[in-house]
């Protein structure tokens, strides 16, 4: 079953025809970023040279991915859109709210009872408005949208900050919050600024241990979680043969950390073969025909400095196994280079767990090459010195992995197989320990280690690496184990080394999902999907009013009129603010569809500049330190706004616009940042909050605890428009200075209205 091949016959039908129009229109050649982009144009009358990172452009979306907590909010606003149908083929994957604890066989059971109001909720939903549904234990998000969806030159946006994994299959992929969403689906314009084009240049073969993973590992040392803002990657050179299609995945996946757009590869013979195995001769074959647009222009790649705005040279053959961390993603290591960094940070050097899965490293190739590694350790009688977990991408890759044995080869060595989602990865780990304070180091395949994000514990140091050095250094029990020239003990009392991991890139076999079934027609006769429905249907979505898990969404109030005046200072936050500082993931997630429930975790993550505190702020109102939420509570309450205040890249991380939707909800009027992370941005944008930036970051400083702040300018807004901060501070002095902000005329009219959706409601 080739999903959705109506849409992608009549895509490549016009897509090479398409490509040409926009080069006689540009007169020049053309990146494979660009063509992707300029064929999927709302209006393609509109097609000129748009100014990359500076104007707005509207584009039409080929399909729509969600995951089970995000599509929740989505979905609640689409909704409220008053449509019979989605406008593009869509998809939702329950991956997010499956608990890791005992291992698969208890806790997909589990889950489908604790969540069963919440997954019967996002059925009915697929159901009554034709969306493909991806039941509990199908898999995770993007590995599935990777066997089953994505196509090269393609687009697609995806309620998860994850979704540029497609471009490992040459996919213009984006991450989006759910009023993004909302609009791919309702038909309507997606807008996005002109992203900026970072030609990355790979020469030379990875050897070794190194890997794909530490290629953008790599490359997150060099552009740091901010380099990539507004911008696509966009991958060329000979050094793409020798890498496959979930190696490119896996770099596209973490592009999401340094802030891109999305990142690309162009199309090729492992993008081919990969359609191929994944049951897609037809799409296979179409995109061949399409091969010579579906890569940038030979002139680009002959002159790359003419086309692209920055080029980064990285030669493969250099690259050596990586440890990200902790706390941070950008933090590159060597491994070689642990041994004098751990201690000199006074890391915690003995690595206590091993985790392999998530998004970003879940393929048949991950975890082949693993367990080649578990596989040693197993035959020359090295003991496992850290807990080992796995979570594999999809069912099909488990069914797979469990039929060759490779699972197997996990068990034999202690590691426990967890359910095919996301798990620790986004915080649903149920870690035991005898301490959940106490300081400690873990080893993960994920694309985040964020402070708290995988077991809540603030003293987790996590490190980010490949699978195949993931279970080494588990195997091993220290951070600063080099596998390529260290030795182990074994059993016996004798030294002996681990050999190059090796592992196939398909399963000699073939992929399968159940005796002999494939792809999505095996998973819809296991059960796990279920396919968009077709002709009206006349079901009803029903939402308990007593549900503490899902409540409807009630419009937000339009702007006034009046200038925000005596804001009161809701924080002044401290160094890193992430979606994750704003609002948490792991046990939170069961309320990503009760607005006023998850409103409750506001900021409780984030850093008071004032007194080194997370969730600690004055109230204003009686001089008390309370959470966040109390705080903001109690101003709504008594009919006071709010302000936040930031420091850069506020927002960095996943895509949920709950972090936009909370303080919106709370009654914060605006967030003052000295810049802020792209998708977050836009969800601010789309939920009608004001987001300024500093014209003077150094302005930050003169925020006080007990300020009273106006914001003087939004009767006047306009595009590049500037706005006056005022600071009334308690001892009666005043201070001003200037912030700006990027909102365009669309912008500065949702915001009026009080969000996108009550614009779009309102032109109806």
């Amino acid at each position: 079953m080739i999903l959705d091949i109506d849409m992608l016959r009549s895509f490549y039908a016009s897509y090479s025809k398409n490509v040409e129009n926009a080069k006689k229109t540009m007169k020049r050649p053309l990146t494979y970023a660009e063509k992707v982009l300029y064929t999927h144009l709302f209006d393609p009358v509109a097609l000129h040279p748009f100014k990359r990172g500076e104007e707005y452009v509207d584009f039409r979306p080929n399909r729509v991915a969600m995951q089970d907590a995000t599509a929740q909010m989505a979905l609640l606003q689409f909704m409220n859109a008053g449509k019979e149908e989605v406008a593009v083929p869509a998809s939702v994957h329950c991956d997010h709210l499956i608990r890791a604890d005992l291992g698969v066989e208890k806790d997909l059971p589990t889950a489908k009872v604790q969540n069963k109001e919440v997954y019967d909720f996002l059925q009915s939903v697929s159901q009554k408005y034709h969306i493909g549904f991806w039941g509990p234990g199908a898999g995770i998000i993007h590995q599935v949208v990777l066997e089953n969806y994505a196509f090269p030159g393609g687009m697609m946006v995806g309620t998860d900050s994850h979704t540029p994994n497609a471009g490992g299959l040459g996919m213009i992929a984006v991450g989006v919050g759910g009023a993004d969403a909302v609009d791919v689906l309702t038909g309507l314009p997606w807008e996005l600024k002109m992203p900026r084009l970072i030609g990355v240049h790979l020469k030379g073969k990875l050897s070794g241990w190194a890997s794909p993973k530490d290629v953008i590992l790599e490359i997150l040392g060099i552009l740091t979680v901010k380099g990539g803002t507004n911008a696509i990657l966009e991958y060329f050179g000979e050094g793409l043969d020798s890498i496959s299609t979930t190696g490119k995945a896996s770099i596209c996946n973490m592009g999401a950390e340094l802030g891109a757009t999305c990142s690309i590869f162009p199309f090729d013979e492992n993008a081919y073969q990969y359609l191929l195995q994944t049951g897609r001769e037809e799409v296979a074959l179409l995109a061949k025909q399409n091969a010579a647009e579906l890569r940038a222009d030979g002139e680009v790649y002959a002159n790359p400095e003419k086309y692209y705005d920055q080029i980064l040279e990285i030669d493969l053959s250099k690259i050596e196994p990586h440890l990200n961390g902790p706390f941070t993603p950008d933090a590159a290591t060597p491994i070689s280079q642990m041994k004098t960094k751990g201690p000199a940070n006074d890391y915690p050097m003995t690595v206590e767990v091993g985790l392999i899965g998530s998004c970003t490293n879940s393929s048949y190739q991950d975890l082949a090459r693993a367990a080649s590694v578990a596989r040693q350790a197993y035959e020359k009688n090295i003991p496992v010195k850290a807990q080992l977990i796995i979570n594999p991408g999809s069912e099909q890759i488990k069914y797979t992995a469990e039929r060759d044995g490779i699972l197997e080869d996990f068990r034999k060595i202690g590691a426990l197989i967890m359910t095919n989602a996301c798990g620790p990865c986004i915080g649903q780990w149920k870690r035991h320990t005898d301490d959940n304070n106490r300081k400690n180091a873990i080893v993960t395949s994920f694309n985040r280690n964020f402070r708290r994000r995988a077991d809540q514990n603030p003293n987790t140091y996590a490190f980010i690496g490949s699978p195949e050095m993931t279970i080494a250094l588990a195997i091993a029990g220290r951070l600063d184990f080099t596998p390529a020239v260290d030795t182990l003990l074994n059993k016996d009392g004798k030294s002996v080394m681990l050999e190059e991991p090796k592992g196939y890139i398909f399963p000699p076999k073939g992929f399968e999902t159940h005796e002999g079934e494939t792809g999505a027609e095996g998973m819809e006769k296991l059960g796990l999907f279920i396919p968009p429905s077709k002709g009206k249907q006349d079901i009803e979505v029903v939402i308990a009013p007593e549900s503490n898990r899902l409540q409807k969404l009630e419009p937000f109030a339009a702007w006034d009129g009046k200038e925000y005046e005596d804001l009161a200072l809701l924080i002044k936050t401290q160094g890193k603010c992430t979606t994750d500082h704003i609002s948490m993931a792991g046990p939170w997630l069961k309320f990503r569809g009760h607005l006023q429930n998850i409103s409750d975790n506001l900021l409780m993550g984030a850093v008071n500049a004032f007194n080194g505190e997370s969730n600690h702020v004055k109230n204003q109102l009686d001089g008390q330190y309370v959470e966040v939420s109390t705080a903001a509570k109690a101003y709504k309450a008594h009919g006071i706004g709010s302000i936040v205040v930031a420091e850069d890249n506020y927002g960095e991380g996943s895509s949920r616009e709950h972090a936009a939707m909370e303080p919106r909800f709370l009654n914060v009027k605006v967030i003052l940042a000295k810049s802020f992370a792209r998708i977050h941005e836009t969800n601010l944008k789309k939920q009608g909050m004001l987001a300024l930036t500093f014209v003077n970051k150094n302005d930050y400083d003169k925020v006080k605890e007990d300020d009273k702040i106006s914001v003087v300018g939004l009767k006047d807004m306009l595009p590049g428009s500037k706005f006056k901060i005022v600071l009334k501070h308690k001892d009666g002095s005043e201070e001003s200075f200037l912030a700006e902000h990027t909102y365009n005329q669309t912008q500065i009219e949702w915001l009026k209205a009080g969000s996108a959706l009550n614009k779009e409601r309102a032109v109806k």
